[in-house]
């Protein structure tokens, strides 16, 4: 090999070795909150007792073309075992009968409210109540995107804990109950994110999930693989450093006194959920606050998961583009004076690693593959670049698989493993490659400043039984 192609081989292969060593290291500190929380969980099988005590949460729910599931995520909602929560859905300019499914199945009337805008919003067309549920209101507003919808809901809200909810989530019975958890046990807590998990292919009644299948459509079934491993071991290692940098949008509870001192969710960004993180850290590590953001692993909220390419395609652009947004408008964290565990570890890791990412891995797998077929590379290079690049994946991959059995067991019958074992080496053989090619795309687009859209998702609607 002459001396740039060694260079250049070197660079690939130390690259993902690094790669594949952090997410290691995640996967041990995951290990650690997982055995600590089965020894807690013995307590959960106690019967719970409501104090009414417990802190008033804000469920808001911001729906965009949500007809298809928007009644039972609602049912479910309202069937929280909690002893203090409202909800607010807001409508945010739908275009197909959101609004309609709203007011037929909840019994809808218009409510004139006080309403202290904190937060800059679209215009808000009216507000409503339902007279079946006292707990359940609903704005509908001008199409302001995700983001605006969830900064009209803070101004209605009542309570100084909110958390945001998708339309398309289906929450487990207990799910506040164990979201909280660490506000009750920390006053320094200041946000938690809780598990998603993909709800395609499971059944749901009276708005719970009564059945946990696998789906049958392949592209969803490689999100399952994927969600195991980035909630399990990935954002669960991040957290026992106080260094989690994403909340998902889908569920993540949030003190609200915070969050508008933040400066609310910015409107101008795809991955608000991300980048209202990234600034909080950014904004009490300047402040010299203390502070913790903590996930939460119970399996607690369930979604729909795109089952066609081209809505999965965009959706994965679209995060690319999100998480470029949050980490290029926050670069005063990396490295700074008290940028602690998330300036100094997280923030460096995501710019290396999912950022950069797509960049010198689909560049070190054409390299790699050029240079071994014109013989600049020796069959040895390049078989351990295939092993480091591809083997470790699925090595890693798996340790998620058997972090989910131990841990919950949401999938107990051994066809299920079977087929979840045989989708994380098809996923390392051919779809993780393509996800690497979808990130690059968001990344060109975050570059040349294309537009942006809060964009559109075909839904089936999850499978549901009355």
């Amino acid at each position: 090999m002459n001396t740039a192609v060694q260079w250049i081989t070197w660079f690939v292969l130390g690259y993902f070795v690094l790669l594949n060593l952090g997410y290691l290291a995640l996967n041990l500190l995951s290990m650690g909150s997982l055995y600590r929380g089965l020894q807690e969980k013995v307590l959960d099988e106690l019967p719970q007792v409501f104090t009414g005590l417990d802190p008033a949460i804000s469920l808001l729910v911001p729906a965009y073309n949500e007809e298809a599931s928007m009644a039972d995520s609602l049912r479910s909602m309202l069937q929280l075992a909690y002893s203090n929560f409202e909800i607010i859905v807001i409508n945010d300019g739908s275009k197909d009968g959101t609004l309609d499914v709203l007011k037929r199945e909840f019994e809808l009337e218009v409510f004139p409210e006080a309403v202290n805008e904190r937060l800059p919003t679209q215009p808000v067309r009216a507000y409503y109540r339902s007279r079946l549920h006292a707990n359940l209101r609903v704005i509908d507003k001008d199409n302001g995107g995700k983001a605006d919808s969830l900064n009209a809901g803070i101004n209605l809200s009542r309570h100084n804990l909110f958390c945001g909810v998708d339309a398309d989530s289906i929450l487990e019975r207990d799910s506040l109950q164990r979201v909280v958890k660490p506000f009750l046990r920390d006053p320094t807590v200041v946000a938690t994110g809780g598990t998603v998990r993909v709800a395609n292919g499971c059944v749901i009644e009276g708005g719970f999930m009564t059945q946990v299948n696998l789906p049958s459509n392949p592209w969803a079934l490689f999100q399952v693989v994927e969600y195991l491993r980035a909630f399990l071991f990935g954002r669960l290692g991040w957290s026992r450093l106080n260094a989690m940098l994403i909340i998902s949008g889908a569920f993540g509870l949030f003190r609200k006194d915070v969050v508008i001192a933040a400066g609310g969710y910015r409107v101008k960004t795809i991955g608000e959920d991300m980048e209202l993180v990234v600034r909080i850290h950014r904004h009490l590590r300047a402040q010299g606050t203390p502070y913790r953001i903590e996930f939460v692993p119970d399996p607690v909220c369930w979604t729909e998961a795109p089952e066609d390419l081209q809505t999965l395609r965009n959706q994965r652009i679209r995060w690319q583009r999100g998480l470029s947004e949050s980490l290029s408008g926050h670069a005063g964290l990396m490295f700074s004076r008290r940028g602690g565990a998330p300036g100094w570890l997280a923030y460096p890791f995501m710019v290396a690693f999912e950022w950069l990412g797509p960049i010198v891995e689909l560049g070190g797998y054409v390299f790699m593959a050029v240079a071994y077929a014109l013989g600049a590379i020796s069959w040895e290079a390049f078989a351990v670049f295939l092993f480091v690049a591809v083997g470790l994946g699925i090595l890693l991959s798996v340790s998620g698989l058997l972090l989910e059995e131990m841990a919950f067991h949401l999938y107990p019958r051994m066809g299920q493993l079977a087929l979840l074992a045989l989708v994380i080496v098809a996923e390392n053989l051919g779809y993780r490659q393509i996800n690497s090619w979808w990130r690059l795309v968001g990344l060109y687009r975050w570059a040349t400043q294309r537009e942006a859209k809060w964009g559109e998702m075909k839904r089936k609607g999850l499978k549901a039984r009355t």
